[in-house]
């Protein structure tokens, strides 16, 4: 709880006064949270008292209709335990509720329903009900249900359905005790419901009223308000001249009251009128005030009623001298504050009267004057009182003034009136009476004069306290709502203040100066309490337009209309302003406000009086943060620097009181002391100050005087000065406090009288040994000495003599005392509250550091981390040794090697989860983990006692490296003593123990972070954690969130433990979500103020005081505000802070080599990079200039673009312009310099800066100036400094709006990738742009849709478009046509694509490859219209060719039916002998069939592997090599070979030596290299295997062309595949041709057509079913019979010819259904099927998981070398399985679907051509013109299927469209009937099917393989842009690569061994041999290829080596022996392992 318990809640202002309370109140405070537990249980209630409590108060054994009541915490709890139980009366309730409302008093704010779920029934939920509606209405909102469960229950209790009713009505306010509950939730939960409320009470009238009095009042009408609150009306009291009134029954507002004067009464009884609608009390005093004294009846008056207004009556126009009388003893009688209550009531006789008062008021001075005294007020009416419209408007006058007055004459205030007058006189009396003796007259008269205006001072000050309490009440509501912190339902908190929101100005509106003054605060800016308002500017500007305009206006005049307030200002005193924020502030928002105010070098709160309460707190949290530093002189001399912790020094502390109102400024007074050139205290004439100061009487602050170790300092040692504001003999416990603990007290006061209330305390002060100082004001004499008391006046004395004086005196006694002041012992007052104690989060935080630092006590510093932090010791530096070494291989280095590391760093980490948990460590964790809402608190504490114990070591430690500047010293002279030598080695020990002494937080989770590495490597818990080690992760990610820094990179190992940072950014985005980030980093020189920059920028946390400079990289999240996340396109801003460059060597540590990599990785990580700069001199910068200009340069090599600012700090005049002009040109020059020499290290070609980035000299470089506005340690930081801070962060937040939004897993990727890179020496040839590859992949996948879409669109067009060839409606296609028809696809892929380039969360990134994937899909667009226009086009000339197929087939189709339909004639009278019509029909078609054989050639079978032998028999002149016609020969499939050697009869080129003796054992894949072993290299074997790859691929295409299953297949077909492989293989292409056996074309030619006879056969088959007369034929026999049989039994001609369309149309439906149906299963599996729903490298890893899964060599072989062919098998087996496991429930209702869909286009075509038969009256012709034109694009039928069948005796048009629709349900039916998993792929043409049509998409992709390992490029794009690349390549000897001068295959990795600068190899044509690590420049294909170093474990290939070792080893013939021997580290993976790992890369 903050100071004022809920200052921010509007509702402690909006109550009323506590009038009446109840004696047993007084131990309560009114802040307090007021709870009634109601039950009907006694130990269930007090069981939940006691848990909300924190202690057992409650008594359960206390009878059970007791009320109890118990307060801690600022809680009261009055435990009301039978309240609910069912059998209390009406009667009792009322008691108990009325008793309850008592204690409460003024109520409740929240009542708990206890109920238990066993013991709740709906009987009782009648009597909650019953119970709470005796509250007021509105009690449900401030009621909640808890409900408990038996404590030894097991299982979790339910709430049943009457709770849950009495739930519902609370509005779901439930709350479940558990054994498991925490009270600390529950106490959560009642503040936040209080909150809701706005802190509201619950409130009982009834009760209320008694409370009050007894009297008539509480028998007064009440009313309902709009709120539905009950109210007293309003009492308004009548006086003044009776005799003006008539009483009358129709006087509305007196009815027949007699005067009071004419009767004897002892009360003042109100009389309830209703006038205008309104209930109103009258009061009836007319006359009263001309009877004897009525005091009695006065006291009875104003006790009994609260008047809201007085109604003077006067008769209009007869102003009497008793009417004047009656207001002066209105006044006399109830104070002059009545007069605010007065209206004056005008009563007339005649109409005509009325207006005469304006007149009246003019022209009668009295009367006038009258008027003005009551504020104006006045109003009309006759005498009768009887008019309705003036009795309204004097109602609404009343309502006014109410409303103006916001209160009513109570009797608290007449009472209090009365005492300040009886005491005004009874003073007035005495004075008249005092006289002195020996004194003359004149000076008798002076101290008269003086006494009389003390007494009268202290009376109005009696006065004035009696109405404090209501007037701060009033005052502090003001300056809240001004101030905009009305209504806030929560204190303001750290997080709301460092958010990054709009920038604060030099002047704002009073509801920012909050926002504008914390702004300024954290920027350092002391200028923070000098805001101004606009309002007050405004003012000023309006003051000064008026007397410019006015040529007349006279100065005096404007100095009279000030005076009378004509432009009196109201401002907020800016410590009214502070003081808000520190009471509205949480704990951890007042710690850092105060440390801030500490490094403003501005006076500290000590004391601080609640405005409410005036209980006065001690803030010592707030200083535990504060450091001071001073130096001092020992007795030797000698400077000694001292560094404590505020709350713990021991210092002198000086006092300084005023008493009375005094001219002189104590606050100004101290500063000179302090700082004469700072306002260390705020006082009166500071700019900004104001005469209304709510909030600092009381207060009282503190400063320390810090000297520097000069002999000009003020004090020799550090004193401590407080300083006690407002009068100190109105704060007396503050005065105590002080008085008691100070070593000298300083007064300032007036020439008090001795009867002054004053005195007494000045006579103590006198009395008390301690020095005191009195400074008078009112006194002209010097310094007066008495003992250990000065006397010194101050009245027009010289102020640098009396400071003079001052400062000596103060020297003197302290000199004299012996007497310190220790912070934390103020705590140890009684009657204040310490903030620590009185917030139990803070409290239970520090008892748990506490206990947590116990457990360090008595261990030695230098030797603590050691013992306390085992896993960041010895293991983690050698781990990170390892890692290193590893990323850095030797010359001779294989993949044994490298095997062996990484099994000796799995070694380290399993030693390192060996270690045991220290019990430091593990309390740390079971603190943080646990959810007790002191967490936070907790690490807080933690990091202010690990300073504590390391400072006074750390102190001594850094005293003795001053011996460093000796050394440097020596080494300038370039001495070389022995004595140097060993000052150097007794430094590198003290750096050594300094090193090790540095303990802190971040050390801490440092070795929680290599606990969980190490647990995550082993991939096991520890057995000494208390937690899983997954979540500690979160514990980091939390402190992140709450503002802590995390370390990034590791400042002792210089390493980044990235296996714990990536899991903390995964964290940290399970928490706030994906959030875009820019990150802001720095760089600089050790100590040149980067980490303070940063902390003032945005009030950060990062490490900044003397020898605690930042190590390594730590990070810290910026939340941006709502508001500015639109402008700023981020969420957060990601600070980056390092530690300096060339940092000092101790220890050896610092290295060029590691500020290389420090500048890199965080200039990579940047959006945009900080470069502090200190001092102007930039030659001592230059090499950090080029450390940096070279980082930036390796950022553009990779193609990252982050940005920079350089900062200049401590430049002497920022303002000269010229100068910086100067400055600017020679950084210019300068970093120009640098980018040559840098350029020349780093290989590439850059002249300037700003060809690296972009830069501009004039914007991007900032000169700061110096950081303190003079000498510290007292120095207040510059303003000007704090300015450029401001100028620096407005500039940093214009940068994001420009960059590229990255997210926090982008920021994860690119921080690997940095790290891995920077691991390698040569980080560009290293560096793998993760996020980049991502979004390329994103793109990809993209572009895999965007060209689906196009060309599934296309495939609708083609089928249309192929169904009007066939039909004949069309004879030719144009592109135009194709291009028309896919505009709308086109125009849809464009948007998508314009939408993803332009609104992609990437589109920084993406923007680079938009314009060629623009040309890219406009390119894949022309080619599918190209090859579609010649697919089309084919068909057009393959139908002219089968025409006469066609024709011939139809001619016999149609002759058989009109035979047929001729012998069904002769037959028709023996219709019904079905036996007869059976045989007569059988020999017709056997007679007519041997006629169609005799007349027409028939389709034989065909024999591709007898044509291909016949061919290759002409080709080999006759005769065929015996192996080729064996079966199974392995020269029968090439596809298969192992190498293709034995086809090349000579090479073409060979190494002279083979390979160099350069290295033992190193290996090349040089062709030369085969001439020892015989066979071709890999490369070349590699070459060869495209070259037939890419033959088999054309020739597919071109077997496709020949369409097959429509034109037949003859030997023409494979004649073209021979002449095109003899073309292809004759004329290669590329740089390497070569010359080739016989053989190779021969087996090439014959695996071809071999592998395509399965496919040519089928599809010949399906043109011999289609068009061999004798099977076609054959095949109609039933439908040919059936129609015969219909013609026999006298069907009509419409009937028939409806039956045979029918017939003509099953074919093609059937065909059309399956074509559709494939289209749509494409589509479904592009989206559903797991494999085939991403692009072409997602394809591939579920083509390795499934080889895996099968363990079959030679599938993987055949993907290894022949990829293409395994993608095409593969995609086949998918789309095979996916119809097998889906045909029921997706294949066959698709199909289904489509027949119904069919079926309705071809009866709609039917009922459309019949309509348009009977409008144009035509015939038959007409209707079947219509009915095919309308199908022309559905299905293949045309006329000509019809030609020879005669139909024109058809007319009767309905009965054939019945017929159609009854046989095409037939047909439907039959179809439906065939569908099955085996018809379906047999009744597709090869080109249809869905498998065709996915192979067909994802070939269109990168096929090029690895150059070394034969690993497939994974880009989805045929030649698209960029390098090739695989996510991971293989080991090079699975591809066959061997040892030279060895059968030992290679083990070595593409990825290791381009890493290795020992290894070459020799490229194609080439004698030169190459390096791996330069393989680019090997050209040709090696140049296009990018492969980046990578040490990952990459198990799946290795895997692959040792599962399939022998058959490797037999395939090659070569072994895995000697240099080429695997790791056993390999042979550890697991298949599940190798399976795993796929996922891993993207």
């Amino acid at each position: 709880m903050g100071m004022l318990s809920g200052w921010c809640v509007h509702a402690l202002l909006g109550e009323e006064p506590m009038q009446g309370i109840p004696p047993f109140m007084t131990l309560f405070s009114a802040s307090d949270l007021r709870i009634v537990l109601l039950g009907k249980d006694l130990a269930e209630n007090c069981r939940v008292g006691n848990f909300i409590l924190g202690q057992p108060m409650f008594d359960n054994k206390a009878p059970s209709d007791q009320v109890q009541i118990e307060r801690r915490k600022h809680k009261t709890i009055i435990n009301v335990p039978h309240l609910l139980q069912p059998h209390l009366s009406e009667h009792q309730i009322t008691q108990i509720v009325e008793e309850c409302m008592h204690l409460s008093y003024p109520g409740p704010h929240v009542i708990i329903l206890v109920l238990n779920h066993n013991q709740c029934s709906a009987e009782d939920q009648e009597h909650v009900e019953k119970v709470l509606d005796t509250f007021q209405d509105g009690v449900y909102e401030h009621t909640m249900v808890l409900t408990t469960e038996d404590p030894d229950s097991v299982e979790p209790t339910k709430v049943n359905d009457v709770i849950k009713e009495i739930i519902k009505k609370c509005f779901n306010r439930h709350y479940q005790l558990k054994k498991n509950s925490s009270s600390a939730d529950l106490r959560e939960k009642l503040e936040n419901l209080a909150q809701i409320n706005s802190r509201r009470f619950v409130r009982n009238f009834k009760v209320q009223k008694v409370q009050r009095n007894p009297s008539s009042r509480s028998q007064k009408t009440e009313q309902v308000t709009e709120d539905g609150h009950t109210e007293s009306p309003p009492t308004i009291a009548l006086f003044g001249n009776s005799a003006s009134i008539q009483f009358e029954p129709d006087n509305m507002l007196l009815g027949e009251e007699i005067p009071f004067k004419t009767v004897n009464t002892s009360r003042l009884v109100p009389i309830q009128r209703n006038i205008a609608g309104r209930h109103v009390s009258v009061i009836n005093m007319t006359g009263l005030h001309e009877t004897d004294p009525v005091d009695h009846l006065i006291d009875q008056l104003v006790n009994e009623n609260e008047i809201h207004a007085f109604i003077f009556v006067v008769r209009l126009g007869q102003l009497t001298d008793a009417d004047k009388m009656g207001l002066e003893w209105l006044q006399r009688v109830f104070g002059d504050k009545v007069l605010q209550f007065v209206i004056i009531l005008f009563i007339y006789e005649r109409e005509e009267e009325c207006d005469t008062i304006k007149d009246d008021l003019k022209n009668n001075s009295v009367l006038k004057q009258l008027v003005e005294k009551c504020g104006g007020r006045y109003h009309t009416c006759n005498k009768m009182m009887n008019n309705q419209s003036e009795m309204r408007e004097l109602m609404n006058k009343i309502e006014r003034l109410f409303n103006e007055n916001k209160q009513q004459l109570s009797g608290e205030m007449f009472n209090t009136e009365i005492k300040w007058q009886n005491l005004f006189q009874k003073n007035k009396d005495e004075i008249d009476k005092t006289t002195f003796k020996n004194e003359s007259p004149k000076h008798t008269t002076t101290r008269t004069m003086k006494g009389t205006h003390q007494r009268m001072i202290s009376i109005e000050e009696t006065r004035s306290e009696q109405h404090k309490g209501k007037e701060i009440t009033e005052t502090l509501k003001n300056l809240i709502d001004r101030l905009n912190l009305k209504g806030r339902h929560h204190k303001l908190t750290a997080a709301d203040v460092l958010q990054i929101s709009v920038q604060s100005q030099d002047s704002c509106a009073e509801e920012e100066l909050i926002q504008n003054f914390l702004q300024k605060l954290l920027l350092m800016n002391y200028r923070a309490r000098y805001i101004q308002t606009k309002d007050i500017k405004e003012e000023d500007h309006t003051r000064q337009d008026i007397c410019e305009n006015d040529v007349n206006f006279d100065i005096f005049i404007l100095e009279s209309l000030s005076n009378k307030g004509m432009w009196k200002t109201d401002r907020i005193h800016p410590m009214d302003v502070q003081m808000a924020v520190f009471y509205c502030a949480d704990g951890f928002l007042k710690q850092l406000m105060v440390t801030k105010l500490s490094q403003c070098q501005y006076a500290l709160p000590l004391l601080v009086p609640d405005p409410f309460t005036q209980q006065t707190e001690f803030p010592l949290w707030t200083f535990r943060q504060i450091n001071k530093s001073w130096k001092i002189r020992n007795t030797n001399n000698e400077t000694i620097s001292q560094t404590q912790p505020i709350y713990k020094a021991e210092t002198p502390m000086v006092s300084f009181f005023r008493f009375g109102s005094v001219s002189s400024s104590k606050s100004q007074l101290m500063n000179s002391l302090i700082n004469e050139k700072h306002n260390t205290f705020f006082h009166r004439n500071c700019p900004g100050s104001s005469r209304t100061r709510v909030l600092m009487d009381g207060v009282v602050e503190i400063a320390w005087f810090c000297p520097s170790g000069s002999y000009d300092d003020k004090f020799t040692d550090c004193v401590a000065f407080c300083n006690l504001h407002g009068d100190a003999g109105d704060n007396e416990k503050q005065l105590e406090i002080l008085s008691e603990m100070s070593s000298v007290n300083v007064v300032l006061l007036p020439q008090l009288d001795k009867y002054d209330k004053s005195m007494i305390k000045l006579q103590q002060l006198y009395k008390d040994s301690k020095p005191l100082i009195c400074l008078f004001t009112e006194d002209e004499s010097a310094v007066t000495v008495m003992k250990n008391k000065y006397r010194i006046g101050l009245k027009d004395r010289n102020p640098s003599e009396v400071f003079e004086e001052l400062r000596r005196a103060i020297n003197v006694c302290l000199s004299h005392s012996c007497s310190t002041f220790i912070l934390e012992d103020v705590s140890k007052h009684s009657d204040i509250r310490v903030d620590e104690e009185d917030d139990e989060d803070c409290r239970r935080g520090r008892e748990a550091a506490q206990q947590m630092m116990s457990l360090l006590e008595k261990k030695d510093l230098t030797e603590i981390k050691e013992s306390v932090l085992p896993h960041q010791g010895k293991l983690w530096h050698q781990w990170c040794q390892k890692n290193k070494e590893l990323h850095r291989p030797r010359a001779d280095e294989s993949e044994m090697d490298i095997s062996r590391k990484q099994t000796e760093m799995k070694k380290i980490r399993e030693q390192q989860h060996e270690s045991d948990n220290s019990e430091f460590i593990k309390f740390f964790i079971k603190e943080i983990i646990t959810d007790t809402g002191h967490n936070m608190y907790f690490i807080k504490w933690i990091r202010i006692l690990l300073d504590e114990y390391t400072s006074a070591d750390h102190s001594d430690l850094y005293y003795k490296c001053e011996k460093w500047s000796k050394v440097l010293k020596s080494k300038e002279n370039q001495d070389k003593s022995e004595k140097l030598k060993a000052e150097q080695t007794e430094l590198e020990r003290i750096s050594e123990e300094l090193q090790a002494a540095a303990f802190g937080l971040e050390h801490i989770m440092r070795e929680i972070g290599q606990i969980y590495e190490s647990c995550s490597s082993v991939k096991k818990n520890k057995k000494d954690l208390q937690v899983h080690f997954s979540s500690l992760p979160s514990l980091a990610a939390e402190m992140i969130i709450s503002g802590f820094p995390l370390e990034l990179m590791d400042g002792d190992a210089a390493h980044v433990p990235l296996i714990w940072i990536s899991a903390v950014l995964d964290e940290l985005i399970q928490k706030l979500g994906d959030q875009r980030v820019f990150v802001l980093s720095v760089l600089g020189i050790q100590s040149s103020g980067k980490s303070t920059m940063l902390n003032a920028m945005f009030g950060l946390q990062f490490a900044v005081s003397a020898g605690r400079c930042t190590r390594g990289a730590f990070m810290q999240l910026v939340r941006v505000s709502d508001e500015m996340k639109t402008q700023m396109n981020f969420d957060y801003i990601l600070v980056v802070d390092t530690e300096g460059l060339r940092a000092l060597e101790l220890a050896g540590r610092s290295t060029r080599q590691h500020d290389n990599e420090l500048a890199t990785f965080v200039v990579g990580l940047g959006n945009l990079t900080l470069i502090n700069i200190f001092g102007e001199n930039l030659s001592e910068m230059q090499d950090i200039l080029q450390i940096v200009v070279q980082a930036f340069l390796r950022m553009k090599k990779v193609r990252l673009n982050p940005r920079c600012v350089f900062v200049h700090q401590n430049v002497s005049d920022v303002t000269a312009g010229e100068k910086n002009m100067e400055g600017r040109r020679r950084l210019q020059q300068t970093l120009d310099e640098m980018t040559k020499l840098a350029a020349e290290e780093e290989d590439c070609d850059a002249e300037c800066f700003s060809d690296v980035i972009e830069f501009d000299v004039q914007n991007d470089v900032k000169y700061f100036a110096h950081l303190w506005e003079g000498n510290p340690p007292m120095a207040p930081p510059n303003p000007k400094y704090c300015e450029n801070i401001q100028e620096l962060k407005e500039t940093i937040l214009t940068h994001p709006s420009k960059s590229h939004a990255m997210m926090l897993k982008d920021l994860k990727d690119r921080m690997k990738d940095l790290w891995e890179a920077l691991l390698n020496e040569r980080f560009v040839f290293s560096f793998r742009n993760s996020l980049e590859i991502s979004v390329y992949r994103k793109l990809e996948t993209e572009y895999s849709k965007w060209s689906w879409r196009l060309r599934s669109a296309m495939m609708e067009i083609e089928n249309k478009l192929h169904n009007k060839i066939e039909n004949e409606a069309i004879h030719e296609v144009e592109e135009t046509d194709l291009q028309r028809g896919l505009k709308k696809t086109r125009e849809e892929v464009k948007k998508s694509m314009s939408d993803f380039f332009d609104k992609d969360t990437d589109a920084d990134i993406l923007i680079q490859w938009k314009t060629s994937f623009e040309i890219k899909i406009k390119i894949v667009e022309e080619n599918i219209v190209r090859e579609t226009k010649r697919k089309l086009n084919e068909i057009l000339q393959q139908r002219d060719l089968k025409k006469k197929i066609d024709d011939q087939r139809t001619h016999h189709e149609n002759t058989l039916f009109e035979k047929s339909k001729e012998l069904a004639l002769k037959l028709k009278d023996k219709a019904k002998d079905e036996e007869t019509l059976k045989r007569e029909f059988d020999l017709f078609w056997e007679q007519s069939v041997k006629k169609i054989i005799r007349d027409t050639q028939s389709i034989k079978h065909t024999d591709v592997i007898s044509d291909v032998k016949l061919l290759l028999s002409d080709i080999n002149e006759g005769s065929l090599p015996i192996d080729h016609l064996k079966e199974g020969s392995e020269y029968n499939n090439i596809f298969t070979m192992k190498s293709y050697s034995e086809y090349v009869p000579i090479f073409r080129k060979s190494h002279p030596k083979g390979i160099t003796d350069a290295v033992k054992d190193a290996y090349s894949t040089v062709k030369g290299t085969c001439r020892y072993a015989g066979t071709l290299s890999p490369v070349d074997e590699t070459q060869i295997r495209v070259l037939i790859q890419d033959v088999e691929q054309q020739t597919n295409k071109m077997i496709m062309s020949f369409n097959i299953s429509k034109m037949g297949y003859s030997i023409t077909c494979i004649q073209q595949l021979k002449d095109y492989i003899i073309n292809k293989v004759t004329h290669q292409e590329g740089a390497v041709k070569y010359v080739f056996k016989k053989q190779f074309f021969m087996d090439l030619f014959f695996s071809i057509c071999k592998k395509a006879n399965k496919m040519i056969t089928d599809q010949h088959r399906m043109f011999r079913e289609s068009n061999d007369p004798v099977i076609y034929v054959e095949k109609k026999r039933e439908e040919y019979y059936n129609i015969f049989q219909k013609y026999c039994h006298g069907a009509t001609s419409a009937a028939i010819f409806g039956e045979i369309v029918c017939q003509k149309l099953k074919e093609p439906i059937e065909q059309s259904v399956y074509k559709k149906t494939a289209r749509d299963l494409t589509d479904e599996m592009r989206s559903n099927c797991e494999s085939l729903n991403g692009n072409r490298s997602y394809l591939e890893k579920h083509i390795l998981k499934t080889l895996a899964d099968e363990e079959d060599f030679n599938k993987y072989m055949n993907y290894i070398n022949h990829p293409r062919d395994h993608f095409k098998s593969f995609i086949r087996d998918e789309v095979s399985q996916y119809i097998s496991d889906k045909f029921s429930v997706s294949v066959l209702p698709k199909m289904k679907e489509n027949i119904k869909l069919l079926q309705q286009k071809i009866m709609k075509a039917a009922h459309l051509s019949t309509k348009h038969v009977q409008e144009n009256r035509g015939d038959v012709g007409l209707w079947l013109n219509s009915f095919i034109q309308k199908l022309s694009g559905v299905l293949i039928f045309s006329e000509k299927d019809l030609s020879g069948v005669k139909h024109d005796d058809v007319d009767d048009f309905n009965l054939l469209e019945d017929v159609m629709r009854q046989e095409l349900n037939d047909i439907m039916s039959d179809i439906s009937s065939r569908f099955n998993t085996e018809t379906f792929p047999v009744k597709l043409d090869y080109k249809f099917r869905p498998d065709e049509l996915l192979i067909d998409h994802f070939s269109q992709c990168c096929w090029v393989q690895c150059p070394f390992c034969g690993a497939i490029c994974t880009n989805t794009i045929k030649n698209h842009h960029g390098d090739h690349s695989v996510p991971f390549h293989r080991s090079i000897g699975q591809n066959g690569i061997y040892y030279i001068n060895t059968s030992n295959l290679c083990t070595h990795i593409c990825t290791s061994a381009v890493a290795n600068s020992n290894l070459y190899f020799y490229p194609i044509d080439s004698d030169d041999r190459v390096p791996w690590t330069e393989y680019r420049k090997a050209g040709g294909d090696y140049a296009k290829w990018s492969i980046t170093p990578d040490l990952s474990d990459l198990p799946y290939w290795k895997w692959f080596v040792c599962r399939f070792q022998k058959d490797l080893e037999e395939y090659y013939n070569n072994t895995f022996q000697g240099s080429g021997k695997i790791p056993d580290e390999w042979r550890l993976y697991l298949k599940q392992d190798a399976i795993e790992s796929l996922d891993k890369y993207k």
